[in-house]
């Protein structure tokens, strides 16, 4: 029985996630340079969908004047987290972005690989709920699944990853299992479309952090 919304339990997440996201460690590179350099001395920061801990244990050791919470509606996820930040001050939360009530508490929310689950209402509410929870002039950072811009695109696009995987030990069944989840469990929308829902949803400086193959990141400013 699967303990989250990823194809893999959290016992295994951790080893196997890095053999199937293109550069898997390169986002909390990029958001944790984006935090050092974002002029806030003791950022109290959101990790939502914050899944084993990875980000916020390796921010933590960079920056740890940082004051974190940390929330995922996977409880399994969540004893990883625990167990990897022993000893550290963390709060911890048993619940999903959409149903975060804080207002204007946060410096930064982060949100990696945890809203491609949701449908594009769902999406929206999940993000308005982070919008509300950060300061004015908060930084929301997202990685996210993306959709190329076309049909072609998209298939050029998902046969690089395709290959990654394969270069990476995943078998075909593996590989068929992550396109058969493709907009029925997962659901990718394109990079224009993340920049104008961050917009709708009130941000006032929106922008692209990163990208490559058929994953991105975004900043944006409350």
């Amino acid at each position: 029985m699967q303990d989250n919304r990823s194809v893999y339990n959290s016992g295994i997440y951790d080893s196997n996630i890095i053999n199937t996201l293109p550069y898997y460690n390169e986002y909390a590179v990029q958001i944790i340079d984006l935090v050092k350099n974002a002029g806030i001395d003791e950022p109290k920061w959101l990790d939502t969908g914050c899944g084993t801990g990875t980000l916020a244990l390796q921010a933590l050791e960079e920056l740890p004047k940082i004051r974190f919470t940390l929330c995922d509606p996977s409880g399994s996820m969540l004893k990883i987290a625990k167990e990897k930040l022993t000893g550290k001050d963390v709060e911890y939360l048993n619940l999903a972005s959409h149903q975060i009530e804080y207002r204007e508490c946060f410096d930064i929310i982060s949100a990696v690989q945890s809203h491609h689950y949701y449908n594009e209402e769902q999406r929206e509410e999940a993000i308005r709920h982070c919008y509300d929870a950060l300061k004015v002039s908060g930084i929301f950072i997202t990685f996210e699944n993306i959709r190329m811009s076309s049909p072609q695109s998209d298939e050029t696009a998902l046969r690089r990853w395709f290959g990654f995987m394969r270069d990476h030990g995943k078998s075909e069944e593996e590989i068929e299992m992550q396109r058969s989840r493709r907009g029925v469990e997962t659901h990718p929308i394109t990079i224009e479309d993340h920049l104008k829902l961050l917009k709708k949803c009130g941000f006032r400086s929106v922008d692209i952090l990163w990208t490559s193959y058929l994953q991105a990141g975004f900043f944006a400013v409350k």
